[in-house]
């Protein structure tokens, strides 16, 4: 570079370097115009990235891409970047969910020991003076009489704070309060009532767990119809891999659901039930066709 610039200087201060300077500069310029500043070995490093073909991006991409183009195929095709929505999923960061994941977990207490009389409402009645109280989730243990829960706070510091509630006396046992290891999972839409009419059916409707496999329909119906009242209709459901089934029994009146679930503990063929308010109605299967 000092080299061309000396060359040059020392053609301007001579006695006819203002013409050949020129004629110079001109041939200088055609000799580059037939350059291609495209080529890779014109391109700085910092610019230079492998691109299509095992070749490279050069300045001219660059510039595509400033200008929302950017290559789709092999052939060097070029099309314009959407900017807006994307149409479909949209793509969630995985950090960013597992970060939400384990904020909500924070937010979350594990409660164990629970009497089978007490009910979400109850439980979480107790908690709420230590926080606002999101979600609720009674669940069942299979291997106790007692059951456990999850509650999720709005903040950690109601998290934190319930957990001073283990060892209070909840019906007719001490509650167990510890950090949650898992979030609430989310309740499938598709099976929470989806008009008022089954809105209804759920105030009628209890969920049984733990029943033994060699009790049948008819004998769980006449169970519950010699104990609470009137059943209107019964879903059994189970399979070969799990030792006991589930069943949502559907009362004519809501003060038989609210009965059977005083039933949690009682013998039904060798095994205590446990009853609880179901969350979903029992919808009314399809009629099969009948065969020609």
């Amino acid at each position: 570079e000092n080299g061309v610039h000396g060359e040059i200087r020392s053609h301007v201060e001579g006695s006819d370097g203002g013409e050949r300077f020129k004629r110079e500069m001109r041939e200088l310029n055609e000799l580059l115009t037939k350059l291609n500043p495209m080529a890779k070995e014109f391109v700085p490093p910092s610019l230079t990235k492998q691109g299509r073909n095992g070749g490279f991006f050069t300045v001219a991409d660059s510039f595509l891409g400033a200008a929302g183009y950017f290559p789709v195929n092999e052939d060097g095709g070029f099309r314009r970047k959407s900017f807006g929505p994307p149409q479909g999923k949209l793509r969630i960061n995985p950090r960013t969910s597992i970060a939400q994941r384990e904020d909500v977990i924070r937010r979350t207490v594990y409660v164990s020991d629970i009497d089978q009389q007490v009910t979400e409402e109850q439980l979480a009645g107790l908690f709420i003076g230590f926080g606002h109280v999101v979600d609720c989730r009674i669940c069942g243990d299979p291997n106790s009489v007692l059951r456990f829960a999850f509650i999720e706070f709005t903040d950690e510091v109601g998290a934190r704070a319930a957990l001073n509630l283990s060892g209070t006396i909840l019906g007719f046992y001490h509650v167990k309060v510890m950090p949650s290891k898992t979030a609430i999972a989310p309740v499938n839409p598709t099976f929470l009532p989806r008009t008022e009419d089954e809105r209804e059916k759920c105030t009628r409707t209890i969920y049984c767990t733990n029943i033994d496999k060699k009790v049948t329909q008819t004998d769980i119906k006449l169970f519950f119809e010699a104990v609470c009242g009137e059943v209107l209709r019964l879903r059994l459901l189970g399979d070969y891999h799990h030792p006991t089934r589930i069943g949502f029994v559907d009362f004519v009146m809501v003060e038989s659901a609210i009965t059977a679930l005083n039933c949690s503990g009682v013998l039904l063929g060798s095994l205590p039930i446990r009853v609880s308010p179901s969350k979903k109605p029992v919808r009314s299967r399809a009629v099969p066709r009948q065969q020609q």
